[in-house]
């Protein structure tokens, strides 16, 4: 019974405001005939015509309203876009009424003398004045009614009074679940200054955010800049931490365009806000050709890069999705996950160890990919510095077995997941990722295909990483485990990550390797004190830090390129291109018998191969060769060598 009156509400009050309506459309003809003839000191013609006017007017305008939509509108919730429906509407009838009263009644006799102008002009004004009246009135009280104020809200200052902080300031009044009042705005732009936005005042810049914390007595701080850099958050999470206030902030934009949160959610501040840049920016129309209607195999399927490309690829509506990985458990998962998503989307589980040779050639035979992103591999710098043969086997002899299937198989487009540290590593894994490199760099000269290499940095929340490491520790109450004062990575977030590599895959020709501008280089105890202040701490008082050491196989700082390489623009400003260096005469044949050897020779035999293979190999932690200011640099000339290399 309530649903059914609930559902016709809105019927029910149109009936009345049409009925409203005519009576003020009478009401402002006789109001507009009061003031002209001074107290309705009308001749008998005068009145003869007030009344033909009004009568006639009145259904012309309330068929106007009704051909406008007035009367299909819920006023309690109305918008610009119900404002402009009603200007339109007023505009369109008091024109009719002009007409009629000045030419139409005279003309068809209808009235003994012509309605004055200045009546057509008093009545358009006072009947629009009544027309808006009511539904102003039905705005004002729901809104009165939805805006609230209870004993126990936190009340909050919102640090951007823009688009997003007027969203988020009106779902802080009208929502009572978030548990937060705003009470002050503050804005850097000092135009806004004194201004209100929601009758809430700007009082201020994000440097005046611990004075106004003070003076209004908040708890809480609302971050509504959702594209602000990385430097801004900052700023503002320390003033707040320094003022002992609660952070709250916007999903980025990002996140919002691809559906995964909400432009009025609120969270708590994270470590990828804090090292937020500007959006990526993807050319979808090239990485769309790359799979749309195609069959796209992934290798590492289940892992944090592979299942990240899983979710984006799927979005581009492949023919057919090959998610291959050697854990059943994180396959079984993603493809959970793809096809609750995407119910449609035909999605083909391989389990599989990249090392099986026979298994490769019987998977890429039977699906045949068009593009194929290679993703596996064992990414542990320490551990694979105990595990020699597996980081071999795995990430050599297993990227040799998918290139090799690729080959045989007609692939089109192959994309290799590297890292940065294949560049003068320092480490097992970093040797065996840049020999993965010249595998894939050897099968694309030798065959002519599009196969290429994609480099990047550490990358945000993927499993094992830095970040998770530290929120266990932090929740364990500490120390934070920083391994060097000066220990510094690049960082990006695992769905920026992958969007590059997609757009790598489209722009290579064959043999090359891009590499992700990931920004200023962070230093890791910033990370480690970034990250126990967001998590309401403050270090060195409730959460101790203490320097463990460089491990086997780290170094201080991680590079991007070799010396004998060029980093070279490309049509995308977060990719660049290293021009592609030569192979080796008998290398791959050298890689085989390195790979061979894994069966009979010791770690140590097998270093000292790897050494030889990879003749920047270093035993030392090392500075970088291209610095921050060198892709400054890249930005402005267009090119750049390596500082070794000069």
């Amino acid at each position: 019974m309530t649903a059914k009156t609930n559902a016709r509400a809105p019927e029910i009050r149109s009936r009345y405001l049409l009925l409203l309506d005519a009576a003020s459309l009478l009401i402002a003809v006789a109001l507009a005939y009061g003031l002209r003839f001074d107290g309705f000191q009308l001749t008998p013609a005068d009145t003869a015509t007030a009344i033909a006017f009004a009568l006639t007017i009145t259904p012309t305008a309330l068929a106007v309203f009704i051909l406008t939509g007035l009367y299909r509108r819920i006023w309690s919730y109305a918008s610009v876009a119900e404002v402009e429906r009603m200007v339109i509407g007023v505009s369109i009838a008091s024109v009719c009424s002009a007409v009629i009263g000045l030419v139409l009644l005279p003309m068809t006799g209808l009235s003994p003398v012509r309605v004055p102008i200045s009546v057509v002009a008093l009545d358009a004004l006072l009947s629009g004045a009544l027309i808006v009246a009511p539904r102003l009135f039905f705005r004002v009280r729901t809104w009165h009614g939805r805006r609230r104020r209870r004993d126990d809200d936190m009340r909050a200052i919102i640090v951007g009074a823009g688009a997003a902080g007027h969203m988020i300031a009106k779902e802080l009044l009208t929502n009572q679940k978030l548990g937060m009042y705003p009470v002050a705005f503050v804005d850097d732009d000092e135009r806004k200054n004194n201004l209100r936005l929601h009758e809430i005042p700007v009082v201020g810049k994000i440097a005046d955010i611990g004075r106004v914390a003070h003076e209004l007595d908040v708890g809480a701080i609302v971050i509504a800049i959702p594209s602000a850099p990385g430097s801004v958050i900052r700023r503002i999470v320390q003033a707040a931490a320094d003022a002992g206030l609660k952070t709250r902030t916007l999903p980025p934009l990002s996140d919002v365009l691809s559906g995964r949160a909400s432009p009025s959610s609120l969270r708590d501040v994270q470590i990828e806000d804090l090292l937020r840049r500007e959006p990526v920016k993807t050319d979808l129309a090239a990485v769309r050709n790359l799979a749309k209607g195609r069959t796209v195999l992934i290798t590492g399927a289940g892992g944090s890069i592979g299942s990240e490309l899983c979710r984006q690829l799927a979005q581009l509506e492949p023919a057919r999705l090959i998610i291959l990985g050697h854990g059943e458990n994180s396959i079984f998962d993603i493809q959970a996950e793809l096809l609750t998503s995407h119910p449609k989307l035909n999605v083909m589980p391989a389990i599989a160890d990249v090392r099986d040779q026979k298994r490769m050639h019987a998977i890429f035979d039977d699906c045949r990919p068009y593009a194929v992103f290679h993703a596996a591999a064992h990414k542990h710098v320490p551990l694979m510095e105990e595990n020699v043969v597996e980081a071999i086997t795995n990430n050599i002899h297993g990227t040799t077995n998918v290139v090799n299937a690729a080959i045989d198989a007609g692939v089109e487009h192959f994309v290799l997941i590297s890292t940065d540290k294949a560049v003068r590593p320092t480490s097992i894994m970093g040797a065996t990722k840049r020999l993965a490199e010249r595998v894939v760099q050897h099968a694309a000269v030798a065959h002519g295909r599009n196969f290429v290499s994609v480099r990047f940095g550490n990358v945000l929340g993927s499993r094992g990483s830095v970040v998770p490491t530290f929120f266990r520790q932090i929740r364990a109450g500490g120390p934070v485990l920083v391994t060097h004062p000066e220990m510094r990575r690049y960082f990006m977030t695992i769905p920026e990550s992958v969007q590059l590599v997609l757009q790598a895959g489209t722009l290579g020709l064959g043999g090359e390797v891009f590499v992700l501008d990931m920004g200023e280089p962070v230093k890791i105890i910033d990370l480690a004190t970034d990250l126990i202040r967001l998590c309401g701490y403050e270090p060195g008082k409730d959460i101790d830090i203490q320097f463990t050491g460089i491990r086997p196989g780290e170094k201080l700082y991680e590079e991007m390129f070799f010396h004998e390489e060029h980093a070279l623009p490309t049509n995308h400003p977060k990719l660049l291109r290293a021009k592609k260096a030569g192979i080796p005469d008998g290398l791959m044949r050298r890689i085989e018998r390195l790979v061979v050897a894994t069966d009979t020779s010791d770690e140590s035999e097998l270093r000292d191969m790897l050494v030889a293979l990879v003749p920047d190999f270093q035993r030392e932690a090392t500075g970088s060769d291209y610095t921050a200011r060198d892709v400054i640099q890249l930005r402005r000339t267009g090119e750049f060598r390596s500082n070794s290399a000069s």
